[in-house]
């Protein structure tokens, strides 16, 4: 989430929960685990939430025993895939990667392959496996597809594609027209459409990936009600609303997703298995260096 949606969601919970005080941080996925990873070191994790890109760090905190299970958390609405059997980490959206282009561009894409084509040559900008949870998870769904596979990436690289950083310079270096397309989250071009940004959605039709962004207690929390009160709200029929009013797409299927959005139905998700893609989290993070520098 950027800062400003983060500081609403503190805001909407603390309006519900007005007794308890909410001390909060934001940063990539990769540089806020880097900093809990110390604070474990050191034998003080800060945190009581934690709330970030993809279920795939979350599996490897609950593998590692970080994580406080909250089975009793109300997840009747959701499907089943989207939360911890186990309940030690619960989805609170749906944000899928597809293609941005700048509307300067004489190719519109339909599909991953179309950024192989020549108009695409050094035009390409993504964010990095190495920084981004989203961009991790967009590389694990699409190399997992038979008809894309490493091969593509390995296109994408031949095609001079720049990988570096997050989604939110991703955005702004398409929509700023230092490149034609890029890989990004859905929400940041969806929303700036509507503002008049110059760039265009795609949702390809071999299918997007998707963070769930999901929302956990840890299991050394000092304020374990208060926690559990955070979860409650995000997963909340109230918490999915405003989740939908920020723009995204949300998790529960019954809030409906901002009238910008195709019909849910129109939205294939590519699926992955969480645990695998962290048995092979090294491996594929250190091949995709190897194409692309890191």
């Amino acid at each position: 989430q950027p800062d400003a949606d983060a500081q609403q969601t503190v805001d909407a919970f603390s309006e519900a929960y007005p007794n308890v005080e909410v001390e909060w941080v934001r940063d990539g996925t990769t540089q806020m685990m880097a900093r809990l990873r110390a604070e474990f070191e050191a034998g003080q994790p800060q945190p009581d939430v934690l709330l970030i890109a993809d279920t795939v760090t979350m599996e490897s905190l609950e593998q590692e025993g970080r994580l406080l299970a909250y089975p009793e958390a109300d997840t009747a609405a959701y499907q089943e895939a989207l939360m911890d059997p186990e309940g030690y980490y619960f989805s609170t959206k749906l944000i899928t990667s597809g293609i941005v282009y700048n509307t300067a561009a004489e190719m519109v894409p339909s599909s991953y392959e179309d950024l192989l084509a020549e108009e695409a040559t050094n035009n390409i900008v993504m964010p990095s496996p190495l920084e981004s949870g989203a961009a991790t998870i967009h590389m694990v769904s699409l190399t997992g597809l038979p008809e894309l596979g490493w091969n593509y990436y390995q296109g994408l690289a031949d095609q001079g594609a720049i990988a570096q950083g997050g989604n939110g310079g991703t955005y702004r270096a398409v929509a700023g027209g230092q490149a034609l397309y890029g890989f990004v989250v859905d929400f940041l071009a969806l929303r700036n459409i509507q503002d008049g940004a110059p760039v265009g959605f795609v949702f390809p039709e071999e299918g997007v990936s998707a963070v769930t962004e999901p929302v956990a207690i840890l299991e050394s929390a000092n304020n374990v009600p208060a926690a559990k009160a955070f979860v409650d709200f995000v997963i909340s029929e109230e918490g999915q609303e405003l989740a939908a009013r920020q723009g995204y797409l949300p998790a529960h299927p019954d809030v409906a997703a901002p009238d910008y959005f195709p019909d849910r139905s129109e939205i294939s998700v590519i699926t992955f298995d969480p645990a695998e893609a962290l048995e092979n989290d090294a491996a594929y993070k250190e091949r995709f260096s190897e194409m692309f520098g890191g």
